[in-house]
């Protein structure tokens, strides 16, 4: 077939893309800008025109759009004239995986590591939302095997449309509410129907909601404050490792650090047991290198550190902060920089007192302006929210070697160069934390 997908920039849509061009498929794109994403498509043979223009629709079979495509953009008016089917992302995933085994990911967060700790483990295809530092992709093709290890997205409620034979859930925290109306019933009964698809279900029985489900849902469970013990830290060549054993299988070590670290393993443990040997598993895991965008070390010399970290959400900058603060311990560093760039005006308004405590630790937090994604503009005083804090309103940072400079008003504020800096947030922080903006 020939295939477009409008968003192509998006890192769901690029693994879809990059994942049916694996596949044989002719497979073209396009998007409002070009990026590091578009351009590695490039790279792959993809076709990928920057903007969206009604000339990139040819003679194409489907054309597939990501969630935030509006029914106005000009390729999909396009597409219907010329009567080639067009689908939503979440539409498509009924066709690209309805032959697949698919071990699904699901939850508010830890989808990506624990999917790239799965496929660390097990052989197969593999779609993450993220980039696996094992491979180098956040796409790996298994043309010899019909596993798919794959990131299941709640946010435009496409993880129904997965295909599961197992449901691996982590957590259920309402996320992306603005989706479903803001109905708690409506967003819990989706995870209930993805979790009842499955035919092998594996589950964090400690999470509010998934615990109401142990009595009527037969699935392996993990107890984490139980089930899972004996967790330490430790680095190796200076690279974050957690020690943990879990249930009655030993001790497992497994790159990064924190308590969520050892969960996400947990939960790919068992979901690979069904099938695999423990003591294979307990070997491979050790492929796991990280993802890109998640404590991501990214520079470092001996009196400094700069890690960035793709957390947009309080549960997940918390959990990331306790690791902050375990490694700059090891390191001996006396000082944690915190650069956050909150990621959206929706999820910030509605999580602010969580965001307000999940900074804990930080000598000082510095706030860079709203990550928008098309959103209007909303009026939040961040000055007077987060006044407990050694805090600094600035416009942007500009990373040169390993020292990162805070701006405000085109004017040097101060210069980053001494103990642990981490950035937060899914905008384009990661390219100002890299030094490539």
């Amino acid at each position: 077939m020939k295939i477009h997908f409008i968003g192509i920039g998006g890192i769901g849509i690029s693994g879809l893309a990059q994942y049916m061009r694996y596949t044989g498929h002719e497979v073209s794109g396009s998007d409002i800008k070009d990026t590091l994403i578009t351009q590695k498509l490039r790279s792959l043979g993809i076709e990928v025109t920057v903007p969206h223009t009604a000339e990139a629709i040819t003679n194409q079979d489907l054309v597939v759009h990501s969630a935030i495509i509006s029914p106005n953009n000009p390729e999909v008016i396009a597409a219907k004239a010329k009567d080639i089917e067009v689908l939503a992302r979440r539409e498509a995933l009924l066709k690209i995986l309805d032959d697949k085994k698919v071990y699904s990911v699901a939850g508010a967060h830890g989808k990506s590591t624990t999917t790239a700790i799965l496929s660390a483990i097990m052989d197969g295809s593999a779609i993450i939302g993220a980039e696996s530092k094992e491979f180098a992709s956040n796409v790996r093709y298994d043309s010899t095997s019909d596993v798919m290890l794959f990131e299941a997205d709640e946010s435009d409620g496409s993880f129904i449309n997965s295909n599961p034979y197992c449901a691996i859930v982590i957590n259920a925290e309402p996320e992306h509410m603005e989706y479903y109306d803001y109905n708690y019933d409506l967003f819990y009964d989706s995870y209930k129907t993805f979790i009842n698809t499955a035919s092998f279900r594996v589950l964090n029985a400690e999470d509010p909601f998934l615990a109401t489900l142990v009595e009527s849902v037969e699935a392996h469970w993990l107890y984490p404050s139980k089930d899972i013990s004996k967790i330490s830290y430790t680095l190796i060549d200076n690279e974050p490792h957690t020690m943990f054993t879990l249930k009655d299988f030993g001790e497992f070590a497994v790159w990064g650090f924190g308590k969520h670290i050892a969960l996400d393993a947990s939960l790919a443990i068992l979901a690979a047991n069904e099938s695999m040997d423990i003591e294979v598993i307990r070997t491979k895991l050790l492929n796991f290198k990280g993802i890109k965008k998640r404590f991501d070390i990214v520079g470092f010399e001996d009196d400094r550190v700069i890690i960035d970290d793709y957390g947009h959400h309080p549960t997940e900058i918390k959990a990331t902060f306790e690791s902050v603060k375990e490694y700059a311990s090891l390191k001996g560093f006396d000082k944690i920089t915190a650069i956050w760039q909150p990621h959206k005006y929706s999820r910030t308004i509605d999580n602010l007192e969580a965001f307000i405590n999940c900074f804990d630790g930080a000598d000082e937090l510095i706030i860079l302006p709203v990550w928008a994604a098309s959103e209007a503009k909303r009026e939040i005083d961040f000055e007077e929210s987060f006044k407990q804090y050694n805090l600094t309103m600035a416009d942007k940072i500009k990373r040169a070697n390993n020292t990162i400079t805070v701006i405000k008003d085109n004017k040097d504020l101060e210069v980053l160069n001494k103990g642990l800096i981490i950035g937060f947030g899914a905008g384009d922080i990661t390219y100002q934390m890299r030094g490539i903006a």
